[in-house]
């Protein structure tokens, strides 16, 4: 556990943008029950903990993608934070639709974005990694070299670092699940014994055993 990771993870729970409730399960829109609920955008919101964010994201960036030229966010939760960290390091940015406009010039990049260029992807938060993934094939269609991403959170689900390292795809977060529980516990945000019971969910978010533990 890094001291980034670390402040990282208290900062984002200090606002609840990462809660965890293992005593009353969240249902997600696949129906898995998950004792942790993530709102990444609430950072925007509370400005000592955005001040956190971005400036650690902005080194994260120049320390593992020194080469990179252009940040791209993700639409829409990575747009805000690719426009700060963008400022921070003088550097171009844009975003990437979910899907192209069917309107106008019918872009699905916005922003100037030249074959060869290098480019970092910018994200809030990564689970299972598709959604990140299909902005990294966009991208690549365009003839960008995608250095990798820098993100805010990720769970560190099999599923998705499994899909990220299919796809060639670089992640650099500045916590994770892992880190976010042992602070949650150490904080006594929640029991020391609830760590396990975490880490099971994280482990097979399909299997619900973990819960009334």
């Amino acid at each position: 556990m890094t001291d980034l990771q670390k402040l990282i993870a208290s900062d984002l729970l200090s606002i609840q943008a990462v809660f965890f409730r293992p005593e009353e399960p969240f249902t997600w829109a696949s129906g898995i029950k998950s004792p942790v609920y993530c709102d990444n955008r609430l950072t925007l919101t509370a400005p000592a903990v955005r001040t956190d964010v971005e400036n650690g994201l902005a080194s994260v960036i120049r320390e593992n993608y020194p080469d990179v030229e252009v940040l791209m966010g993700t639409s829409t939760a990575g747009i805000a934070h690719a426009a700060i960290v963008g400022h921070l390091m003088g550097l171009p940015m844009g975003y990437v639709r979910s899907g192209a406009k069917d309107h106008g010039r019918q872009n699905q990049i916005e922003g100037k974005l030249l074959p060869g260029q290098k480019v970092v992807v910018v994200e809030d938060l990564i689970s299972t990694g598709g959604s990140v993934i299909e902005v990294v094939n966009v991208l690549r269609e365009a003839g960008a070299v995608v250095l990798g991403v820098a993100s805010i959170f990720t769970y560190g689900m099999k599923k998705g670092l499994e899909r990220l390292a299919e796809a060639d795809v670089k992640n650099i977060s500045l916590t994770n699940f892992d880190v976010i529980a042992d602070v949650a516990a150490e904080t006594g945000y929640i029991r020391k014994d609830d760590v396990a019971r975490l880490i099971a969910f994280r482990n097979n978010p399909s299997d619900e055993s973990w819960i009334g533990k």
